[in-house]
């Protein structure tokens, strides 16, 4: 079918990318995502796009945030996206192309589908551990979006009624306790408090203003008590939310992907099966927990068949 492009719009940098029919990267292309609003980003997305050394047939993108009929929602990571974009639409006249735009967990999801750790499965879902924690589904083959393009927020299904705080303003939700910044700021609470923590210090002697996942793995393997208090609650709301998605949907593969499924790899997985086994209904079944392959290029991938499939 030739040269599709594939597009992940990220809050610092947005990557473009060539996928040939084999979903394989040819060459790509990173910018800097704009700070100053939706018209900006258009403009940095097709300027990448165009610096691709071929044009590509179809574009494919995957923003961050709910999208729904090429719109994006709501971008709460990106400056002045507080109101609805056409996306698809704006850079179809920009670029003279067919452009599809999805939420990006959902493309990432999708990406594992076709040409990662999601082969061979029937219905998939992927789950992104990162700064939050995002979500995305494939079933029957197909990336599912929902009624109003909202499905796949798996960070944001509540595991404990009146529990923390979420980014969202709700509490409870799962990303409350295993996204990497509420994760962080339950560290910087303890520290407050008196606690002593390797993760602290570790983050000093890699110059990070963050805990990011390479300091939580070295934490861990330290044997740093709070970091590993922290990665168990993490892992029990992150179980309690495959449990209910495999309860509801009958899957037969879940993915773990983001910064801290590439950091602890399949250890990580295998520590979230073993947690949610007993709250899954039908256990026997041959289902699989498995850590992501693409990494960086699921999203561009992934974006990429989704132009394909239009």
């Amino acid at each position: 079918m030739g040269l599709a492009a594939g597009v992940d719009l990220g809050g610092t940098k947005i990557l473009a990318a060539l996928i040939d029919d084999n979903h394989v990267v040819v060459a790509d292309k990173k910018v800097p995502t704009p700070a100053d609003g939706p018209e900006s980003v258009v403009e940095a997305i097709r300027t990448a796009v165009e610096a691709l050394p071929e044009r590509p047939d179809t574009v494919g993108i995957g923003a961050p945030g709910p999208v729904h009929d090429g719109v994006v929602k709501i971008a709460p990571n990106l400056p002045g996206w507080d109101r609805p974009v056409p996306l698809a639409e704006q850079l179809s006249k920009a670029l003279g192309l067919q452009v599809v735009v999805d939420n990006d967990a959902t493309v990432g999801a999708l990406g594992e589908f076709v040409a990662g750790a999601g082969r061979g499965a029937r219905n998939l879902l992927g789950v992104w551990i990162g700064t939050g924690v995002g979500g995305g589904l494939v079933l029957e083959g197909r990336a599912y979006r929902g009624s109003f393009g909202g499905a796949g927020e798996f960070g944001h299904m509540v595991v404990r009624q009146g529990g923390q705080r979420c980014n969202c303003g709700r509490r409870g939700c799962l990303e409350a306790y295993a996204g990497r910044a509420s994760m962080e700021r339950a560290v910087s609470t303890l520290v407050a408090a008196g606690a002593q923590t390797a993760l602290t210090r570790i983050a000093a002697e890699k110059n990070k203003s963050q805990l990011t996942s390479s300091v939580w793995k070295r934490a861990l393997s330290e044997g740093d008590p709070i970091a590993n208090q922290l990665l168990d609650e993490a892992v029990s709301a992150v179980s309690i939310g495959v449990a209910n998605a495999v309860n509801l949907l009958d899957l037969d593969r879940v993915v773990i992907g983001g910064g801290f499924a590439e950091a602890l790899g399949q250890p990580l997985a295998d520590r979230i099966a073993e947690a949610a086994r007993p709250y899954v209904l039908v256990g026997d079944a041959n289902r699989e927990v498995v850590v992501a392959e693409l990494v960086d290029t699921a999203g561009v991938v992934g974006a990429a068949a989704l132009a394909r499939r239009g």
